[in-house]
């Protein structure tokens, strides 16, 4: 998850509002730039607020039995994907059926997707940051 965070925010894939009021645009104003940081983007008081609407809020994975909390995801477990997608070998085709399992603002889910062959692919992150 820490390589992911990093990526999406190397590549400024973020929620960022360069405007440093409400009146957003104007004659004369100068956007504010995209943060170097991490510290330099969580000190902007927009993003403490309203957040990025990414990946970048989720602070940590939960570990099984733990309960979710703001900031956090949880890892999609056997049992769970059995019942909603018949199969805890998730692939590609499996991402509508577990999509509604983040059903909460501010968490997030994870699941890892198998190939054809049933080896694992990847970790397919989704859920619902931002205000």
């Amino acid at each position: 998850m820490d390589a992911l965070r990093q990526q999406v925010f190397d590549r400024q894939d973020y929620y960022w509002d360069p405007w440093d009021d409400d009146e957003g645009e104007g004659e004369g104003d100068e956007a504010k730039a995209w943060p170097s940081t991490f510290d330099q983007l969580w000190q902007d008081e927009r993003v403490q607020e309203e957040g990025t609407h990414s990946i970048l809020d989720m602070w940590r994975i939960v570990r099984p039995g733990e309960d979710p909390d703001h900031g956090t995801v949880q890892p999609v477990q056997p049992a769970e994907a059995h019942r909603v997608a018949g199969t805890d070998r998730l692939t590609r085709a499996h991402v509508p059926d577990i999509e509604p399992l983040a059903d909460r603002r501010w968490f997030g889910r994870c699941a890892v997707l198998h190939d054809a062959h049933g080896r694992p692919e990847e970790i397919y992150f989704w859920g619902f940051s931002g205000d």
